[in-house]
């Protein structure tokens, strides 16, 4: 499967009323699941990579959330400046962090311009899918 292919299977997976789903193909296995009751998983030969469920906070305003599993980056490099600070304006389209996941750097970019109020995961951390990463204020 494609990351798109995932993408789109993980968004009509949570816009169904199911509570869990696995699709097992030769070398590739997915396991989802909602409301805590499976941990999110994906395995690829001979690799695997696995999620934790995560108890996030209510978080106040509107956040950028992760749109895979993966592990949280602020900056390009290891060393670099971040992406972006809380209180930094930034265009629609910017970027705001990275998320990777096998092997593949996914940048997350601003959803419209808007002010960064709060950076909420950790650099290196890993994210679940749909996990709140950054808090912003449009305008």
């Amino acid at each position: 499967m494609t990351n798109q292919e995932i993408y789109e299977l993980m968004a009509r997976f949570d816009q169904s009323g199911l509570t869990t789903l696995k699709v097992t193909r030769k070398d590739f296995s997915l396991e989802m699941g909602k409301g805590g009751a499976v941990a999110a998983s994906v395995t690829a030969a001979p690799a695997a990579v696995a999620a934790a469920p995560v108890t996030q906070p209510v978080e106040e305003g509107t956040c950028v959330t992760a749109p895979l599993v993966g592990t949280f980056y602020t900056a390009p490099a290891p060393g670099d400046a971040p992406y972006v600070q809380p209180g930094q304006r930034v265009a629609k389209g910017d970027t705001l962090c990275l998320v990777e996941a096998m092997k593949t750097m996914n940048e997350i970019k601003a959803p419209c311009d808007c002010v960064v109020e709060e950076v909420l995961a950790q650099d290196g951390e890993l994210v679940s899918f749909g996990q709140n990463l950054i808090r912003y204020r449009e305008g």
